[in-house]
C-alpha cells in the first residue's frame, strides 16, 4: 500500500486537535487531522457535548492566525467579572462575595465563552476552506513506530502515513503517547461534574460566578440569551455518587437541588438542557514530547473544570509549537524543536496542574471548620491589591 507523506499528521479531532490543524493548515503546512468519533456539530443531536469552554485573552491570536475567531465572535459571550462566593456557612447562603474584574489587568473582558458543539462546528467549516488540510473523521490511529526523520503512523481504515511531526491530541488514554511509553501521573478526587445549560430571571452581566460549599464548585458562566432570556452554563462537581444521584433525578427535583446550590444569585434557575457527566481527575504526562512526536491538550495535562483553564493550556501548547515551526519551518518535527518544546512548556504545565488541583481540594472540603478557613484565606487574598492582580495575571497566563 502507498504511504501518504504529510509534514504533520494530528491524532485527535476534538476541540483542541481541530484548533492545531486549523492553525498549522492557516500556516501553510500540509496536515492530516484524524479521529475514530465524527465532530457533533448541533447541540440538539445526540452526543452534542454541551460543556462550554472560556476562551481567555492570550489564546485568542493563536484562534485568530488559524482563521477561527471571526467565525467564533457572533457567538461568545464576554467574561468580564470572575465572582467567587463562598457559601460555607451552616445554611447554604453567600456570606463572601468577592469579584475580580478584568479591568483592573487589562482594557477588555478575561475571555469568551463558547458552547463545544460549536467550537466543533465553527472549526470543522474552517477546515473545509483549506486545501492543504484532510480531515477525516470516523478514522482513528492505531499503530505509530519513530524514526529520527519521520513519524510512521498507521489509521483504522489502512491507510500509511509519514509525517515529520506527529500531534498527539488524542486525549486523556492517547494512543500515541502510550505508543511512546511516556508515563502519566494521575490524581483521582472521586468526583464527578455535571454540565448543563439554564435560564434564569437576572441577567449575568457578563460575570462568571463560582460558588463554593462543599464537594467542589457550582460554576455559572454567561452565555448568549436563550428564546429571550439570560442564560448560563452550568458546571457542578459534586462527589461521584451524589453527582450520578443528581443527574437521575426528575427535572423538578432536580430544579430544587440546583436553586438550592446556586444560591439564587441569578434568581430561580430553569434546566434548559441535558444533563451531562463525566469523571474529575488531574493528569500530567512525565514528558511533552517524544521521537517525532508532540504531545499537546488532554494527551499531555488534564486538570479539574477550574479557573478555565484546560483548553487555554492545549492553545498555550500550540502557540508553542506554531512558533517553533515557523521559526525554522525546516526542522519541523526534528529532536531539538522537540527538546525545546518540552523545556519552554513543561515547568507551566506543572504549575498549573498543581495549581489546580490545590484549589479543588479546597473547594471540595466539607468541615465547617475547613470552610472557615477558605473563607478566610479568601478575603486575605482578595485584600491585598498587588496579590489579587498578580492572580489574575498568572491565571490568564499573561506575562
Amino acid at each position: 500500500m502507498t504511504t501518504q507523506t504529510v509534514d504533520i499528521l494530528i491524532s485527535g479531532g476534538g476541540v483542541a486537535g481541530l484548533t492545531a490543524a486549523a492553525a498549522f493548515g492557516s500556516a501553510g503546512f500540509s496536515v492530516l487531522c484524524v479521529d475514530p468519533t465524527p465532530p457533533v456539530t448541533d447541540g440538539q443531536a445526540t452526543g452534542a457535548d454541551l460543556r462550554t469552554t472560556a476562551i481567555l485573552q492570550p489564546s485568542l491570536p493563536v484562534l485568530q492566525a488559524a482563521g477561527l475567531w471571526d467565525r467564533l465572535t457572533p457567538h461568545a459571550a464576554a467574561l468580564r467579572v470572575m465572582r467567587i462566593i463562598d457559601a460555607g456557612g451552616p445554611s447554604p447562603e453567600p456570606r463572601l462575595i468577592k469579584d475580580f474584574d478584568s479591568a483592573d489587568i487589562s482594557e477588555g473582558p478575561f475571555g469568551y465563552n463558547l458552547p463545544n458543539w460549536l467550537l466543533r462546528r465553527e472549526m470543522v467549516a474552517r477546515l473545509a476552506e483549506l486545501p492543504n488540510v484532510d480531515f477525516r473523521p470516523g478514522v482513528a490511529t492505531t499503530a505509530l513506530m519513530t524514526r529520527t526523520s519521520e513519524a510512521r503512523v498507521t489509521l483504522s481504515d489502512g491507510s500509511r502515513i509519514s509525517a515529520r511531526l506527529a500531534i498527539a491530541a488524542d486525549g486523556r488514554n492517547s494512543t500515541l503517547r502510550q505508543a511512546l511509553g511516556i508515563p502519566v501521573t494521575t490524581l483521582r478526587y472521586g468526583q464527578k461534574a455535571l454540565a448543563f445549560a439554564v435560564t434564569h430571571p437576572v441577567p449575568h452581566d457578563n460575570v462568571s460566578t463560582e460558588i463554593h460549599r462543599s464537594g467542589g464548585p457550582f460554576t455559572l458562566v454567561p452565555l448568549p440569551d436563550r428564546d429571550g432570556m439570560p442564560a448560563s452554563a452550568v458546571v457542578w462537581m459534586e462527589e461521584g455518587p451524589e453527582a450520578l444521584r443528581l443527574s437521575t433525578l426528575p427535572v423538578p427535583d432536580f430544579e430544587t437541588a440546583m436553586n438550592l446550590r446556586s444560591c439564587q444569585v441569578l434568581g430561580s434557575l430553569t434546566l434548559a438542557s441535558r444533563r451531562m457527566v463525566w469523571p474529575i481527575i488531574s493528569q500530567r504526562a512525565e514528558r511533552m514530547a517524544g521521537q517525532r512526536v508532540a504531545l499537546m491538550a488532554e494527551a499531555a495535562h488534564v486538570v479539574p473544570p477550574i479557573g478555565a483553564q484546560g483548553l487555554n493550556m492545549s492553545l498555550a501548547d500550540l502557540d508553542c509549537l506554531i512558533e517553533l515551526a515557523a521559526a525554522n519551518p525546516g526542522a519541523l518535527g526534528d529532536q531539538t524543536m522537540l527538546d525545546t518544546y518540552h523545556r519552554r512548556r513543561y515547568p507551566d504545565v506543572q504549575m498549573r496542574v498543581m495549581g489546580i488541583d490545590l484549589l479543588n481540594r479546597a473547594s471540595m472540603v466539607g468541615g465547617q471548620s475547613l470552610r472557615n478557613l477558605r473563607a478566610g484565606a479568601l478575603d486575605t487574598l482578595y485584600s491585598f491589591g498587588p496579590l489579587r492582580k498578580t492572580l489574575m495575571r498568572t491565571g490568564l497566563g499573561l506575562r
